[in-house]
């Protein structure tokens, strides 16, 4: 199999805790998992856990990865004796296992041993996780994340004896696309603290967000009241994004639905009916694709296309400041949006009043919603008048770059 750089500074690192930080589309996760099929492979009876922050995150990433390698390879395929779907584990003809799992507490997390340990994403897993896990693993630990925010890795484990740190970005990738290259470094036209943290895999100064006015939650109420979906069309190189709002207490509670590339209308329509999404629910759309809410209509969608105007932008981001926001758990991608949706800045370093036009393809069903839903009609006043809070400032260490 062809392999990275990463694979080789994984496979190889001498260090109990190998920490993998790094930009987005470096590869660091595929290396890692290529690393364990490895373990698994030379010596028998090992058991091998990648744990996520939940299951779904697990089964759009790091597992869809796995099964990618695994029928990648002819050797690998040979010794893998089967893969229990239900179960996420891969079983190996030599006895070794490879278990994909996600836990609630760190009471869960204290069922169960291990001789390899990945931690896929760790800034989704709790610390209390993470060290009862750690405790229970006799050879190896394995963590990768992108470093948009510093948490309990840079707190509890790096510097410290027996901790290896690898920094990667794309240029680590040798199988990334030359177009997918461009809209990374083209982060740097734009926000060059965003680009230090997502082209180059450094841990810099998050400020200036647009909406900071956001926390987790585990769920949507069962009373909550539902206002709206929220759809933005792509197709080849960006996301299709899909949103459902709720509100309840005076907060907006939203749950994300759909984060893909390459869907026609049709793979919309039914990647929404197995999201759960009824057809009697309303869908606010981006109004510039005319064409695909109709195609959306026939297909029996409930779709309204966004208010648009010439102040909608700031309108819209002036009405979701006045809410309390709850993002479900679940909601990887819209979390990573919001850690990344910026204010512009002049060539002096100062705010403008004007968002960074990048990664917001599910952020732009939230502001569709504002528009049409949380709006006074007619007006463009705005219903609520929650105090606007004030956004805090992160400052936090830079790492070198791995050479």
């Amino acid at each position: 199999m062809k392999a990275s750089v990463l694979f080789k500074q994984n496979y190889g690192a001498p260090a109990h805790i190998v920490v993998n930080q790094g930009g987005t589309s470096s590869g660091k996760t595929y290396a890692i998992l290529l690393a364990l099929f490895c373990f698994a492979c030379e010596t028998e009876k090992q058991v091998i856990t990648v744990a996520g922050q939940d299951i779904p995150n697990l089964k759009a990433g790091a597992l869809r990865d796995a099964q990618n390698i695994c029928t990648s390879a002819e050797t690998l395929r040979g010794a893998v004796k089967n893969f229990n779907k239900t179960d996420r584990v891969f079983e190996f003809h030599n006895g070794s296992l490879i278990e994909f799992k996600s836990y609630d507490d760190a009471q869960d997390a204290k069922s169960g041993k291990r001789d390899y340990l990945f931690i896929n994403e760790a800034n989704g897993v709790q610390w209390p996780v993470y060290a009862e896990l750690a405790l229970r693993t006799r050879r190896r630990i394995f963590i990768d994340f992108n470093p948009n925010t510093a948490f309990w890795v840079h707190d509890n484990l790096l510097g410290k004896p027996g901790v290896q740190l690898i920094i990667s970005d794309h240029r680590h990738n040798p199988f990334l696309s030359g177009q997918e290259r461009q809209k990374i470094e083209s982060l740097k036209d734009t926000d060059r603290e965003l680009w230090r943290v997502y082209a180059r895999g450094l841990t810099g100064k998050i400020s200036g967000l647009v909406l900071n006015n956001w926390d987790i939650c585990e769920g949507i109420p069962a009373d909550a009241k539902p206002l709206a979906a929220g759809l933005d069309f792509g197709f080849a190189n960006d996301e299709t994004g899909c949103i459902v709002v709720y509100k309840q207490d005076g907060a907006l509670w939203v749950d994300e639905l759909l984060y893909k590339k390459g869907l026609t209308n049709p793979d919309i329509s039914q990647k929404l009916i197995e999201a759960g999404l009824g057809k009697d629910r309303e869908i606010i759309a981006d109004s510039a694709e005319p064409k695909s809410i109709e195609e959306l209509r026939r297909l029996g969608w409930k779709v309204t296309g966004a208010k648009k105007g010439p102040d909608s932008i700031k309108n819209s981001i002036d009405i979701l400041k006045r809410y309390p926001i709850k993002i479900t758990r679940r909601s990887k991608n819209l979390q990573e949006e919001l850690g990344r949706y910026k204010w512009k800045t002049d060539p002096s370093g100062r705010a403008i009043n004007e968002p960074v036009d990048t990664c917001n393809h599910l952020i732009d069903p939230l502001r569709y919603i504002a528009l049409n839903k949380l709006a006074i009609r007619g007006t463009g006043r705005i219903r609520s008048r929650i105090p606007k809070p004030e956004a805090p400032v992160f400052d936090f260490a830079s790492f070198s770059l791995l050479k």
